[in-house]
């Protein structure tokens, strides 16, 4: 028995509107930008990605990187949810979440979930603004 009310997190970084040049998001979207850097949250705990993460997006953009990879990793099963269901993947929730913190929102243009060949449903690219 399925109890999500939200839609799934695929769903809402593919709706969300194109902010970015449309030309960059096509390409972007069939895997043709080379991420020029990458972060892995595998095997980090949420308390532990979350600090992570905003410092890696911080010190990209201080560095002028436009497009970086960030590797969440699709979750894994478990074997049984008890009275209260959890979300398979809470890496893979919540990082598009982070980065439209407050905090984030003003250095990311853009959240994509990344071409397969760069690790499709378990990594997203995010598209920096230029620093200013």
């Amino acid at each position: 028995m399925r109890h999500d009310l939200a839609a799934p997190i695929h769903e809402r970084v593919k709706n969300a509107p194109v902010v970015m040049d449309r030309r960059n998001f096509d390409r972007l979207k069939r895997g043709k930008l080379s991420p020029e850097g990458r972060m892995d949250l595998h095997g980090m705990t949420l308390a532990q990605a979350q600090p992570a993460l905003t410092e890696f997006i911080y010190r990209a953009q201080a560095a002028g990187k436009r497009l970086v990879l960030v590797i969440t990793g699709k979750g894994r099963d478990m074997p049984d949810d008890g009275p209260i269901p959890q979300r398979r993947g809470q890496l893979r929730h919540n990082v598009p979440d982070w980065l439209n913190s407050p905090a984030l929102r003003p250095l990311v243009l853009q959240v994509v979930q990344a071409h397969q060949r760069h690790g499709g449903g378990g990594a997203y690219y995010v598209y920096l603004r230029r620093p200013r």
